[in-house]
């Protein structure tokens, strides 16, 4: 090889680099602008199998990948949050979702103002300018867009020009005659360039380009579009290695989804070229065509096995076996998931904050019984309370190992301070969940030495522990919905505890207090400021709702 031909080889390679690089930062642009309406979409996605379907869509066109969009759902499937008939929409939706990228592509035959050549520069120049000196978030995100958009451009222009001085050579030719009397064999290029690439918009993008070229023809470039859309189905499967078996069966749909659909419309399009027109086999497809077949052939699929999703549900059951020995379930670990992290950070928040949710029910739940821990010693509150304080334990070592993959992400500065928000919360929560195992505690050592409170004592502290349970709720949910009127109503009931606190305290403190009682007498004040301390982190997490953007 000279140096000519390698040098083209590297400007197609580098072509190729730019392509991916411009839907990346385009993708993480458009989720950033995206990102309030993308979790208004995670409610959708719980509802239906035909929202799924549109939900999916929408998702997989905003972050230019369906790949990414179906290994999320493996992960919320892994995770409990949707079941396979709600996934099953979301992934035929993603197929559908995931041809926006060919339509950018195909742009550049739509007239010359909108070429590579032409438009990329301008795009590059404008992203440029509005990313590095603009300082509103939303105008910055703009020009990531446009950015992205500019470089994705640039990169289809780099392969364009690699491939042109070799449109003529036969190589082309023969290679795509022979790939269209071989649909198996085309379908397997579509298949394996897609998985090696783990991008089935990249490698349809590529053929785009050599239809551009004018090397491709209709036969050969349909068989390896559907050979694509098998390819991209290998992500998802790596994805669900190691995740339970539902999430396994929700990736086996995706794989049946995109071969039942392959094998239909390719012995559909096998009849057509080879009996009804094989002039039009032969004849060469634009890069707009390749958009057009490819967009219809999505959605042909989706309308044909949609109304047979609870079927494809119950053959991945058939295909994916029950192991012999049963599935341990955690009931602190299998609530979050890796996989969901491909997605969007909007989709992993809204999961961080369920499990944040999930987490403070523990805490709530210790802080009603923890009078009852205390004052009447039972035994069923007092370990109740130890084992919640366990779980608080987990989920928050498991939250923080998320919040750390999660920081990791593209973000926008929102989500960068709802993310330390949560973070923080987790602290105080853990520390109100520490108080409570402390009073159980405290009622242990008293059952242990047959002591006891006065009728008064234990009146006041369960109207402090009421009162601390409703400044936590409240708390918990003004920095979850972000509502001022809860912090507010929030700061009044900690407030309350603070007066209550320091009159019961007073109150103790001007009496005389024997020798005998000095111990449960202690244990009194200290219980009296742990429901203080208590409702000041649960102020504090009240306060998030303040700093939220």
């Amino acid at each position: 090889m000279g140096i000519e031909e390698l040098g083209v080889l590297f400007t197609f390679i580098g072509g190729i680099g730019l392509f991916l690089y411009g839907m990346n930062i385009m993708g993480d642009g458009l989720q950033k602008s995206a990102g309030d309406q993308l979790k208004k979409l995670m409610g959708i996605l719980t509802k239906t199998p035909l929202k799924g379907t549109i939900v999916g869509a929408l998702v997989t066109a905003i972050i230019q990948s369906s790949g990414a969009t179906t290994v999320m759902v493996v992960g919320f499937v892994n995770a409990g949050i949707i079941t396979l008939n709600q996934a099953c929409g979301v992934i035929m939706g993603a197929n559908i979702g995931t041809t926006m990228t060919s339509w950018l592509v195909s742009l550049s035959e739509w007239g010359n103002v909108l070429s590579p050549e032409f438009i990329a520069p301008l795009l590059l120049g404008i992203g440029a300018f509005l990313f590095v000196f603009c300082k509103g978030e939303k105008k910055r995100n703009v020009g990531e867009i446009i950015l992205g958009f500019g470089a994705l451009f640039m990169g289809l222009g780099f392969m364009s020009s690699a491939i042109e001085p070799f449109k003529d050579a036969p190589i082309f030719y023969q290679a795509f005659q022979m790939l269209g009397k071989s649909p198996i064999l085309a379908m397997l290029v579509g298949l394996v360039v897609t998985a090696i690439m783990q991008s089935s918009s990249a490698s349809v993008g590529i053929l785009q380009t050599l239809a551009m070229n004018g090397v491709v023809n209709w036969n050969s470039a349909v068989f390896i579009a559907m050979g694509q859309n098998i390819g991209s189905c290998v992500t998802a499967m790596i994805s669900s290695i190691g995740a339970n078996r539902t999430a396994k069966r929700a990736a086996v749909i995706h794989l049946m989804f995109n071969v039942i659909g392959a094998v239909f419309f390719g012995c559909l399009a096998y009849a057509y070229f080879t009996i009804f027109n094989r002039a039009l086999a032969l004849a060469p497809i634009s890069s707009v065509q390749i958009s057009i077949f490819h967009s219809c052939f999505n959605v042909a699929n989706t309308c044909l096995l949609f109304p047979f999703a609870s079927k494809l549900v119950d053959l991945s059951g058939l295909l994916v076996k029950e192991t012999e020995e049963k599935e341990e379930e955690q009931e602190y670990t299998a609530h979050l998931d890796n996989r969901v992290l491909v997605g969007s950070p909007a989709f992993a928040i809204e999961t961080l904050k369920d499990e944040v949710v999930r987490m403070a029910s523990y805490v709530i739940e210790s802080l009603e019984i923890s009078h009852r821990a205390l004052v009447s010693q039972d035994d069923q509150k007092i370990e109740k309370i130890k084992d919640n304080q366990v779980l608080v334990k987990q989920i928050k070592d498991d939250c923080a190992r998320y919040i750390v993959e999660m920081n990791a992400l593209s973000l926008s500065v929102s989500q960068e301070v709802m993310i330390k928000n949560l973070a923080n919360a987790l602290v105080d929560l853990e520390r109100i969940a520490n108080l409570c195992r402390g009073l159980a505690t405290a009622g242990e050592r008293m059952a242990h030495k047959n002591m006891n409170f006065s009728i008064g004592a234990k009146e006041e502290l369960s109207t402090l522990s009421k009162e601390a349970t409703e400044t936590l709720a409240l708390a918990l949910d003004a920095m979850i919905h972000q509502d001022y009127s809860l912090m507010n109503e929030s700061h009044r009931h900690e407030r309350i505890i603070d007066d209550l606190e320091s009159e019961y305290r007073y109150k103790y403190l001007h009496r005389s207090i024997s020798e005998q009682e000095m111990e449960s007498y202690v244990i009194l004040l200290d219980a009296f400021a742990s429901y203080e301390r208590i409702s000041d982190h649960a102020w504090n997490v009240a306060k998030y709702a303040r700093y939220s953007i």
